[in-house]
């Protein structure tokens, strides 16, 4: 909905592909200032020529650079409006028997750790919004918060754990006053480009693709415009009094048993 967002300024983390560049696309195209961290410079250019947005490379897991990413997107835009912590990574991940330290570390500080930051920070900065406090803050979580995957124990356990974490800041914030929202997604499974380069590279694509498309009892996968949707829904004032919750986008993948 063009103008939805007009007058906002948005931050995004991993914001370079998949989600989060569709996210960029949405909340731009819905009259956002957008500012957008990553690791994909070269991607990240190409994306900023499309939709006018600010690129700065950022590790969302490192503390101590929180302070001065923050104090580029107040100085280029003057204000902070919504945030959508969307960066994750499933790297080192495995099942609980096989899992080494290093690898549920790195999955822990990028997608728990990493979304704490994000959330931490943004409040403080639209806590001093000119004019009163205020934002919305989303979190990009999973349908594996509720149906954790054997294979990826630390990705699933981190997806759940940013729920908690969404409704715990949503409720501080609402008691502190500061007219901040905080809620999670819960995507299932997405059309995004990592999935179509696994699905590319199966001895049987069109089999993978029916695999995948038939875990929701819709019989197809999410659109990345489907969830970037629901993202601007959520940052705009429509969504005023929607707070701590956790809204599944998944075509009723983990709403019941689909029957024999």
């Amino acid at each position: 909905m063009a103008g939805r967002l007009e007058g906002k300024v948005a931050l995004i983390t991993g914001g370079t592909t998949g989600i989060g560049a569709a996210a960029v696309r949405r909340l731009s195209a819905d009259g956002a200032k957008v500012f957008f961290t990553g690791s994909k410079a070269e991607v990240a250019r190409a994306l900023c020529e499309e939709t006018g947005a600010r690129f700065a490379t950022h590790r969302v897991q490192d503390a101590d650079s929180w302070p001065g990413l923050i104090d580029e997107v107040l100085g280029a835009f003057g204000r902070l409006d919504i945030a959508f912590a969307n960066a994750g990574t499933e790297s080192g991940d495995a099942s609980i028997e096989d899992v080494g330290i290093d690898g549920w570390n790195n999955v822990v500080a990028v997608n728990q750790t990493g979304v704490m930051l994000t959330v931490q920070h943004a409040i403080r900065a639209m806590k001093a919004n000119p004019g009163g406090s205020g934002g919305s803050i989303i979190i990009n979580s999973s349908m594996n918060a509720t149906r954790p995957l054997g294979n990826y124990v630390t990705y699933s356990v981190t997806k759940a754990a940013v729920c908690a974490l969404a409704k715990s800041a949503a409720v501080h914030c609402g008691q502190r006053g500061y007219n901040i929202r905080v809620n999670a997604i819960l995507p299932g499974v997405v059309e995004t480009e990592l999935i179509m380069g696994i699905l590319a590279a199966q001895a049987d694509p069109d089999g993978a693709r029916a695999m995948y498309n038939a875990m929701s009892p819709m019989g197809r996968m999410a659109k990345l415009e489907e969830i970037a949707g629901l993202v601007a829904y959520l940052a705009s004032d429509e969504a005023a009094f929607v707070s701590g919750a956790e809204l599944a986008i998944d075509g009723a993948t983990t709403a019941g048993m689909m029957g024999v």
